[in-house]
């Protein structure tokens, strides 16, 4: 079996990929200093594929740690790097922890990659990229407006970073992947968002419904939208996951046209937070206690995704529509209260 690394990968899109990669007859090791992941993810993924997973708990800023783990696994063939910080809040309250995080870990991997002759490489970008774009469904062509926020603009230096690296190294194959908002959980109710506190929709949806919030927010309600909140196209967390799988096939089979090509991941569709609220409801059967409240510095106020290339080159599709988003989560979080009481290490 083809080994690959995954960074990031007791996190929650990392998590997911891991189960897809090994589920289609790659092995995968993992690195996750666990500031941000969990251990728990790892047990989760270890139930599902039936199999242990070895996890490198190392801070990818410090090169000397970083180079560790290739030297230990001269049979790597690939890497997906989703290790980074990545809320937009946070972001915009502590920008140069996001530059020095984001970057630095982005730049110790690649300087590995080139040491250790790791030729293919998937990197976990953002539709933040694209800022307020001027067309909608956005392409890939589509040119990068000015960030939202500090988050946004390391994932623009960050293609940036894997673009300058590619041009001058023609044997290293990258595939930089912009997602749009992912979400759910896997059917197995096994594996999720493992944060306590995040402050992405879903999981505040989810945490608000089972009384671990008192309400949520909706942030803005006089956006030009139809129902004056944000569009986002969101996507299952799985069908994310299956498209670095596809990527890596495609890279490592030499299919691709050039050694540095970009995919949008989203289903096409653009939903309002109002329309997601309603989707909860209508998937869960709860009452949702939410408020109306003023913008928020960072949002982006409407982006969807044009996904033909994906869908073309790649073979890549959505298995996952709204509800069966929604009814994922839901059903995650409910596991998570069910097992609150039971001690799991990490």
């Amino acid at each position: 079996m083809k080994k690959i690394l995954v960074t990031g990968g007791c996190g929650y899109i990392g998590g997911h990929t891991i189960v897809d990669l090994i589920q289609n007859g790659f092995d995968v090791i993992s690195v996750d200093d666990l500031s941000r992941g969990s251990m728990k993810m790892l047990h989760g993924i270890e139930k599902i594929v039936g199999r242990p997973v070895k996890n490198y708990k190392v801070d990818l800023c410090n090169l000397d740690d970083t180079e560790a783990i290739f030297l230990e696994n001269p049979d790597l063939v690939g890497v997906v790097h989703f290790a980074a910080f990545k809320t937009v809040p946070e972001s915009v309250r502590e920008p140069l922890m996001y530059f020095k995080n984001n970057l630095n870990s982005l730049i110790n991997i690649l300087q590995c990659a080139e040491d250790f002759d790791v030729d293919n490489f998937v990197f976990s970008s953002s539709c933040s990229v694209y800022g307020n774009p001027k067309e909608l469904p956005v392409a890939e062509s589509a040119p990068f407006m000015e960030p939202e926020s500090p988050y946004a603009r390391t994932k623009q230096m960050g293609e940036g970073i894997c673009r300058d690296f590619t041009f001058f190294h023609k044997d290293f194959n990258t595939i930089l992947l912009r997602y749009f908002n992912p979400v759910g959980a896997h059917p197995s109710g096994l594996i999720g968002e493992f944060q306590d506190i995040s402050e992405n929709l879903v999981p505040v949806i989810t945490r608000t419904a089972i009384g671990k919030r008192p309400e949520m927010s909706v942030f803005g309600t006089d956006y030009p939208t139809r129902d004056g909140s944000c569009i986002r196209d969101y996507i299952h967390v799985c069908d994310i996951a299956h498209a670095h799988t596809l990527a890596l096939q495609y890279i490592i089979e030499d299919r691709n046209k050039s050694n540095c090509e970009v995919f949008n991941l989203g289903t096409g569709t653009g939903v309002t937070v109002l329309e997601l609220i309603n989707a909860f409801e209508r998937v869960s059967g709860q009452k949702l206690n939410y408020k109306l409240d003023k913008r928020r510095p960072g949002d982006v106020v409407e982006v969807y995704a044009n996904n033909n290339k994906a869908r073309s080159v790649l073979g890549w599709g959505t298995d996952f529509n709204l509800d069966a988003m929604m009814e994922t989560a839901w059903r995650w979080e409910q596991a998570l209260a069910a097992h609150k009481k039971v001690a799991i290490p990490g």
